[in-house]
């Protein structure tokens, strides 16, 4: 069987991987010139480091599962994570009961209030319960207003906007508070998050090894222009290679890993259903300011920005898990925003990003100087967030699509689960499966 494959991030390799190792044909066409979609890396100073931040949970167990498949289990590192929330120009330790009591922003019955609510919430096995509620309507009735204001309520505006932030569902928050629960192992106190020291880009490209090794292809700067289907049925795709006329290439199955507003672009028009299902989803794109500094920003590693005149929602301070003594003694900090494609800030240029932002660092330490940035980087991930609204389950479009052996596969299909690298491996090799059940 021959399988056509777009693109090379972690669903669309995880996906080639297992297909060519049962021994079918397959070709992987990425139109960027690196591998890893969302997770794929770049050079900062002789190293290799993500584009947007990633780290496992030790709940992560998918992707663990194909790192050591691959041979690449002891390279992964289990890290005792370190989390802050920053109010009022302060920061505050949100790692344990402890660090929760000592929380300042809201009274002592509020932060009790608080604990009980996440315990609550962790406890919960039943998801089902609350995507028929918006978690600001959930939050503010079960939460209170104070813990709402002050903690729930920025973390729902920086991560869907102002437009969204009142339409996401109660389950995707549960689905957030479960995957750290798990992370926290038995003592329930300190967080353990994992990371492939050589970075994500040395995972991807051993997989790719291996999928060349058991036969496929893996072509970058290569866009697919159109899935051909004849009598409902898939015959190939039209692809043009970098630098090159479009080439017709035949498939028994075409897997397109494509966010869901770009794939009615890539066939013909699909059943009023399923194209109502694909539209129904809209995104947030992730917007990054990569900072190379010369010292220290903060001591901690996860930065929760609960202050909205901060104009970023979450400061990642990848060398407080990582130490830099892996980038040459630099410090490598994030500066993360989640947009629309229609927000003034989402069109901003890095120097103007930059403007807006490095005063605010002061806010995070009261020392910092724009001198210690040694060199910074501007990254966009268009797609990144999908806006998970009430009821999502029922609106979730199938991995098969109206047309036979055309398969879609893309982080909207992620539920209750919020998207990752783990769960992408997962869907990929959930979808390989899928396929091969049907064509075999």
């Amino acid at each position: 069987m021959r399988v056509g494959i777009i693109g090379a991030g972690a669903t669309g390799l995880a996906a080639a991987y297992d297909l060519t190792k049962a021994g079918h044909q397959v070709a992987v066409y990425e139109r960027s010139p690196f591998l890893g979609g969302h997770a794929s890396t770049f050079d900062v100073g002789g190293e290799r480091l993500e584009r947007g931040y990633h780290h496992w949970f030790t709940s992560d167990t998918d992707i663990v599962d194909l790192v050591q498949e691959i041979g690449l289990g002891d390279s992964i590192r289990w890290i005792d994570s370190t989390v802050g929330t920053l109010y009022d120009g302060r920061i505050y330790n949100f790692v344990t009961p402890m660090d929760l009591l000592k929380f300042k922003p809201l009274n002592m019955a509020d932060r009790i209030r608080l604990g009980l609510t996440t315990l609550y919430l962790q406890r919960q096995k039943n998801w089902m319960k609350y995507e028929r509620i918006t978690a600001d309507e959930w939050l503010r009735k079960n939460a209170g207003r104070g813990p709402y204001e002050v903690f729930w309520g920025p973390m729902l505006r920086g991560k869907f906007g102002e437009d969204h932030y009142k339409k996401v569902s109660m389950a995707w928050v549960w689905g957030k508070i479960n995957t750290r629960v798990k992370s926290r192992g038995k003592s329930m106190v300190k967080e353990k998050l994992g990371y492939p020291m050589g970075s994500f880009g040395q995972v991807f490209d051993v997989v790719t090894d291996r999928i060349r090794e058991q036969g496929g292809e893996v072509h970058l700067s290569a866009s697919v222009e159109s899935i051909t289907v004849e009598d409902g049925r898939v015959q190939g795709m039209n692809v043009r290679p970098a630098d090159s006329s479009v080439e017709r290439k035949i498939f028994d199955a075409v897997i397109a890993t494509t966010p869901s507003h770009i794939f009615p672009r890539l066939v013909p028009p699909l059943t009023e259903d399923y194209a109502a299902r694909l539209a129904s989803v809209q995104y947030m794109a992730a917007v990054l300011i990569v900072l190379v500094l010369d010292r220290p920003l903060s001591h901690v590693y996860w930065l929760n920005v609960a202050d909205r005149s901060i104009p970023f929602v979450g400061v990642i301070e990848h060398t407080n898990l990582i130490g830099p003594e892996h980038y040459g003694g630099k410090h490598i900090v994030y500066l993360s925003n989640y947009l629309t494609t229609d927000h003034p800030m989402y069109r901003m240029e890095q120097q103007e990003l930059l403007d807006e932002y490095l005063p605010h660092l002061r806010k995070i330490n009261s020392d910092f100087d724009p001198s210690w940035v040694e060199t910074s980087y501007h990254h966009r991930v268009d797609g990144a967030q999908p806006v998970i609204g009430i009821n999502y389950s029922q609106h979730i479009p199938s991995h098969r699509t109206p047309f036979e052996g055309v398969y879609l596969a893309n982080t909207t299909q992620i539920y209750p689960e919020d998207r990752g690298t783990n769960y992408s491996v997962r869907m990929g090799r959930a979808v390989a499966r899928l396929v091969m059940n049907d064509l075999e």
